[in-house]
């Protein structure tokens, strides 16, 4: 958990600037690039030819069970099998060779859960060793035999009307990816342009620098396609890659430097990954269910503690227990934050836009004691349960300062993706207090890009832990 504000490192303050707070959020724009255009993502290829084809392989398989070829058990759950645990790929169309050793054993598993299942079944009717052989050596020729035509078929689509792509990176490296991509159009990726922030050299693909450029080309070449081809990219262009991202791109790695084989996927004799940045993210549900879990549990636990710091802080300071204070949420709408107050601002003003640490010498020693301790935040917990934030997200701050902040340091604005929350990546990670604002957005994009509910745990356990060393903020 975080105090109530926070201060930028020293010699790194925007207000000394001369902003003015005009609005919350500044423009949508990441990084210079701006792109109004919101497509719909690209449509994957339809799943149903595959669907087939392993239903066919499916049947095939089954015709090796003789006797208890009649019971429809055994044929429902070779095709059930079959339609599970599918392999997949980044590459536009993978290769039957490069599936057939995850395709075996998937198939094979699935004859062993067949094999398993008739024995309890019906003991008398149990495969043999020799129908269980033959069932996977027909299943698997069939389900090659049926892959390996579709992606035939989708090859032959891609080379007469291959994928349009931007490359993103340094104009040197990204050309030579763009060239070597160009003299291999079996690959079905035709880049059309790259993006870099200055031109090196005249030859190759048109390299485009502004955000106006980029636009352009993907609208006047449809791409869908964006492919980084240095590591630096995803940390130094990533408002851009998002923004991408966005606007319905597929965004994939490749290595320019590093061997094919060290990754299973490959374009072109490149190392290739599909990049996620997180623009939509999986588990939402999980996300929100945790919430509501944790919170709900915490403020039925905590109740006592609660009215104690109420009462006491009655009692020492007077009326006015609880602290409210508009916070900037996900995708820039405002809530209502709740907290204990600790100190009272002279104005509206002054609490908009003044900032305030735990050693605040306007504070009684108990108020001091709640924010050294984070009790103070407790409250919170009821803005967790209600929906206005996470347990886990970037910390939600002023208006005043967002917009600040929002024109002053890069990437900053892209925080408000995701849900706020008490404590996040940065937290855990020594940014409180008197540090730096450029690391703390950093460090929320981080976990934006990358999360998981996993990560969430991971970060709840580790800031319990710090409460229990309670160094303060």
């Amino acid at each position: 958990m975080t105090a109530e504000s926070t201060v930028p490192s020293p010699g790194a303050q925007p207000w000394d600037h001369g902003f003015s707070p005009v609005s919350v959020l500044p423009p949508r724009a990441f990084g210079g690039f701006r792109f109004p255009l919101r497509r719909p993502p690209a449509r994957p290829a339809s799943p149903l030819p595959l669907l087939a084809a392993d239903l066919l392989a499916a049947l095939a398989g089954a015709m090796a069970l003789n006797e208890t070829a009649h019971r429809p058990l055994p044929v429902v759950a070779l095709v059930s099998g079959a339609l599970l645990l599918r392999p997949r790929s980044t590459r536009p169309v993978p290769g039957v060779l490069d599936e057939l050793p995850a395709l075996c054993g998937r198939i094979a598993m699935v004859w062993l859960a067949l094999a398993a299942l008739l024995a309890a079944y019906d003991p008398g009717h149990a495969l043999t060793a020799r129908t269980l052989l033959l069932g996977v050596a027909l299943h698997t020729a069939a389900a090659a035999a049926g892959r390996g035509a579709v992606y035939w078929r989708r090859r032959l689509a891609l080379l007469r009307r291959p994928r349009t792509a931007l490359v993103v990176g340094s104009a040197a490296t990204a050309q030579r990816v763009a060239a070597a991509l160009l003299r291999h159009p079996r690959c079905g990726v035709r880049p059309v342009g790259v993006v870099a922030e200055h031109p090196e050299g005249t030859g190759g693909l048109p390299v485009l620098t502004t955000g106006e450029e980029v636009e352009r080309a993907l609208i006047q070449n449809g791409v869908r396609v964006v492919l980084t081809v240095d590591p630096a990219v995803r940390t130094q262009r990533g408002p851009l890659l998002r923004a991408l991202a966005e606007s319905g791109c597929g965004l994939w790695e490749l290595d320019a430097d590093r061997p094919a084989y060290v990754m299973r996927d490959q374009l072109a004799g490149f190392a290739v990954r599909g990049l996620d940045l997180g623009t939509r993210h999986r588990g939402s549900t999980g996300k929100r269910l945790l919430d509501v879990v944790v919170s709900g549990t915490l403020l039925v636990l905590a109740s006592p503690v609660l009215l104690v710091c109420a009462a006491v802080l009655r009692a020492t300071d007077g009326p006015g227990v609880v602290f409210r204070q508009e916070r900037i949420g996900k995708d820039g709408r405002p809530f209502t934050l709740l907290k204990f107050r600790t100190h009272r601002p002279a104005d509206e003003h002054e609490a908009a836009t003044r900032w305030s640490v735990a050693g605040e010498r306007r504070m009684s020693p108990f108020c001091r004691f709640l924010r050294q301790t984070s009790l103070d935040e407790l409250l919170q917990l009821w803005n967790v349960l209600w929906g206005d934030m996470s347990l886990v997200g970037p910390r939600p701050e002023r208006p005043y300062f967002v917009a600040q902040f929002s024109q002053s340091h890069p990437g900053y604005a892209a925080r408000h993706r995701m849900q706020t929350g008490i404590t996040g990546l940065a937290q855990i990670h020594g940014l409180r207090g008197d540090t730096s604002i450029e690391d703390r957005a950093r460090f929320d994009n981080a976990y934006i890009d990358n999360w998981s509910l996993w990560q969430d745990v991971c970060i709840l356990l580790r800031t319990a832990a710090a409460l229990v060393r309670s160094t303060g903020s």
